[in-house]
């Protein structure tokens, strides 16, 4: 796929937030996983041009402190679920009442928050996502705070080493990151039940970063489970991931 024109917005405390978009038809939201991006989550592996062709008008925002989007270092820009006011914003921006949902990890994780603070997507796609990454999101912040932490001290074989090393990769900004991480909270299980659309659960056969994903289907009302080949960090790279969706989403 060809670059993909990068477009930006005001959020409603005046952060610049860049989304990019391809295809048409019914509009789908994609929310990409911690210290990613649009551009490696969706369009690199070609997710984006799979879902376009199978026609929909696929809208990839970069999070606030990720990719090309603004990464204030003022902690008064982080406030509680800051990125479930960031999607309520794109939502309005883009003047969209009708659209399906879907995130990697982070990106999961603030789906899940939107749709129980009220957001009604028809469909739901929950990937690289597990029950006690809801539940106990605080456990993965502190894993991801002592990775920024070790920054500059992590080695080869140590816990945070494959995080820092991706973080080094995108060039990610610490301060920012901290803030946000800090801005994420729980899901209490039994908030579960009000997600009442049809929901995909797709997760790595290797992967068990944010739980099971197989308790996770198991607590919500109309939820399927897809497993597709993968680790954490690989799943997003597979054909499958793509094809699991665009399948989902033609039911």
């Amino acid at each position: 796929m060809t670059e993909l024109e990068a477009r930006a917005f005001s959020a409603r405390d005046g952060v610049s937030l860049v989304w990019r978009e391809v295809g048409d038809g019914r509009p789908l939201i994609l929310l990409h996983g911690l210290f990613s991006s649009a551009v490696v989550n969706w369009i690199k592996y070609g997710h984006a041009a799979v879902l376009a062709a199978a026609g929909h008008r696929v809208i990839m925002p970069d999070l606030r402190a990720h990719g090309d989007s603004g990464k204030p270092q003022d902690s008064g820009h982080y406030p509680a679920d800051v990125l479930t006011d960031d999607l309520a914003d794109l939502l309005d921006h883009l003047g969209l009442d009708e659209f399906d949902l879907g995130g990697f990890s982070l990106g999961a994780r603030t789906s899940v928050s939107s749709v129980v603070g009220g957001m009604r997507p028809r469909r739901l796609i929950l990937a690289g996502m597990g029950l006690a990454g809801l539940s106990q999101w605080h456990r993965r912040s502190a894993f991801f705070h002592k990775a920024i932490t070790e920054f500059d001290t992590a080695r080869r074989g140590d816990a945070t080493w494959m995080a820092v090393q991706f973080m080094k990769t995108m060039k990610v900004d610490r301060v920012a990151a901290g803030h946000l991480l800090g801005s994420v909270t729980d899901t209490e299980p039994a908030l579960l039940a009000g997600i009442t659309m049809p929901t995909l659960v797709v997760c790595g056969e290797k992967d068990q970063d944010n739980g099971s994903a197989a308790e996770l289907a198991a607590a919500l009302p109309d939820a399927i489970l897809k497993t597709i080949p993968g680790t954490h960090m690989s799943s997003v790279t597979e054909a499958e991931l793509s094809e699991a969706m665009a399948t989902f989403l033609a039911q």
